[in-house]
């Protein structure tokens, strides 16, 4: 399958996540080994060019990933671009809509949460931060957070006020 997108024009978008422990998954062959791991938990985020929903999503994710709990294994698929590692990490998240972005967590190799697109287009920041916070409360045991929070910060060029929303 071709890509949609320039894989150049979008490299910023798995760079910030990348920056904050989110791994690429480009191939099928590399998401059907990540997600062939059964025990623990694997967050998987379907990355997106859209910048109504992905724009908010993916510092969300790296502001979650601050939380004292956060999943074992961090991976992402580029959906337009790695349209087959895409496809294949869908299949996993079976009984779902497809949807980007998107972010689907696995405990113990079966699907347990999924923030899908309406949970982020037109949702507070604060929201979308804490419905994955609250999905790794009751489901992971990975020690947080992914990186220190500067790198955060200055990934997504966030204010002092939103880091607040996970200081505990």
């Amino acid at each position: 399958m071709q890509p949609l997108y320039d894989r150049e024009s979008v490299a910023f978008m798995w760079q910030e996540l990348d920056a904050v422990g989110v791994r690429p998954l480009t191939t099928a062959d590399a998401v059907e080994k990540a997600l062939s791991e059964e025990k623990g938990t694997t967050l998987v985020v379907v990355n997106s060019v859209c910048g109504c929903a992905a724009g908010g999503a993916r510092p969300a994710i790296g502001l979650a990933l601050q939380n004292k709990k956060i999943p074992d294994r961090l991976y992402t698929v580029f959906a337009g671009v790695d349209r087959e590692a895409t496809e294949k990490a869908r299949g996993y998240m079976t009984g779902i809509q497809p949807s980007s972005p998107s972010a689907a967590l696995f405990k113990d190799g079966k699907l347990v949460h999924m923030v899908n697109r309406h949970d982020i287009e037109g949702t507070p920041f604060g929201v979308i931060v804490q419905n994955l916070i609250d999905a790794f409360n009751a489901n992971c045991e990975g020690s947080g957070p992914s990186v220190d929070t500067e790198v955060v910060k200055k990934t997504f060029n966030l204010p002092e006020n939103v880091l607040k929303l996970v200081a505990s």
